[in-house]
């Protein structure tokens, strides 16, 4: 039996990791901590709150003494770092709260955590492992080879700078102070509990509602796409298969521009509204609903600063050594995607509609920025 404790567990990743990691070790006990920005919501905890072996802490991961205090009390021997900020858009606007929120964050957390498990000059049995991206390494030439674990550091915006500084921090604490660490660079995760700003369900839920979708410059970029249950298991992987010290990088093997995946999902949508007619009466604006073309809402739009062209991971090393293989084609992966925001209208609805934060604010407080 473990004691894990999650950071970020509210939010998309994290939300999907301890469903993951519930559902296949329910004899272990998991503590989430989060502190409920934005993209946190402890709604999407439903089910698993006010169970045994789970419990939820509204707190921010820079309060060293409370995290302390918590891999303390619970005797944590597993952390799983997930709290981020992780927008590059956001990162652009104000880079300020990804520096706190990644690198001093992180810092905190590695703080409390060797000041729990190292004493005596010895270290208690115990595993961090951080969870990363592959913005860390910069953008790729159509032709050039996918990232891997040797890939040199590029960042190109303040937010994949502040997860390349949070790598680092990890990384020497390893080899500072014999931590036992791992860390997984993943590819663009996608699938159910994603916060609306994202690619995949705001496209979706635009299309729903017959908006326009805003595609950046061409639409060439290209992301390697990775389903968030393939994610969760190659982080268990990591955690109980990886060597201390070890970088995975864990990818979809699914490589697509994004307009590809814009018109995939409209595709797709049109499909489902044209077998099941309630969806034109629960979703009459969507141009599916009078027998017309999703793709006509599509615009482009001015490409942002520093648009990395390409990104896609090589997960060789993971297969390899950890026996890491995507179970979902991008196929079947969107597909599950569209089922899960069809049956969850109120979860999203509560989202976009802002309702979910005045809950949060009744239920743990001042609203967090």
């Amino acid at each position: 039996m473990a004691n894990l404790l999650v950071t970020g567990g509210a939010g998309f990743i994290g939300v999907n990791l301890v469903r993951w990691w519930k559902e296949r070790n329910p004899d272990d006990a998991l503590t989430v901590l989060d502190s409920l920005t934005y993209a946190g919501n402890a709604n999407s905890l439903d089910g698993l709150v006010g169970t045994e072996g789970f419990e939820f802490i509204h707190g921010d991961i820079r309060d060293t003494d409370m995290v302390t205090d918590i891999i303390s009390d619970k005797g944590i021997d597993v952390l799983v770092h997930l709290a981020a900020e992780s927008h590059v858009d956001r990162s652009i606007e104000g880079p300020d709260a990804f520096i706190d929120t990644n690198v001093v964050g992180t810092h905190s957390l590695l703080k409390a955590a060797r000041k729990v498990w190292f004493t005596n000059d010895r270290w208690a049995p115990h595993r961090f492992h951080h969870v990363s991206t592959d913005e860390v390494y910069g953008s790729l030439a159509m032709d050039d080879p996918a990232f891997n674990e040797e890939t040199p550091y590029a960042p190109n915006s303040p937010y994949s700078a502040s997860k390349a500084g949070s790598d680092h921090l990890v990384r020497a604490y390893h080899h500072t102070f014999g931590m036992e660490v791992t860390t997984t660079n993943c590819s663009n995760n996608y699938g159910g509990y994603q916060f609306p700003e994202k690619l995949i369900p705001l496209v979706l839920i635009n299309t729903l509602h017959g908006k326009p979708l805003p595609i950046y410059g061409d639409g060439m970029n290209v992301r390697d796409w990775l389903h968030v249950s393939d994610h969760c298991r190659g982080i268990e992987l990591a955690i109980r298969k990886g060597d201390p010290g070890e970088t995975y990088c864990i990818g979809g093997r699914n490589e697509a521009p994004n307009i590809e995946i814009v018109k995939m999902i409209c595709r797709l949508l049109g499909e489902r509204f044209a077998a099941d007619p309630e969806l034109s009466s629960r979703f009459p604006e969507c141009p599916a609903a009078s027998g017309r073309d999703n793709q006509e809402l599509i615009t482009y739009v001015k490409d942002r600063p520093g648009h990395d062209r390409r990104y896609a991971i090589d997960p060789t090393k993971a297969s390899s050594e950890l026996g890491y293989e995507p179970e979902m084609t991008f196929e079947s992966g969107i597909a599950n995607t569209i089922d899960w925001y069809l049956a969850n209208e109120p979860w999203w609805k509560a989202v976009t509609d802002g309702s979910y934060r005045d809950w949060i604010d009744t239920n743990y407080g001042a609203r967090q920025s």
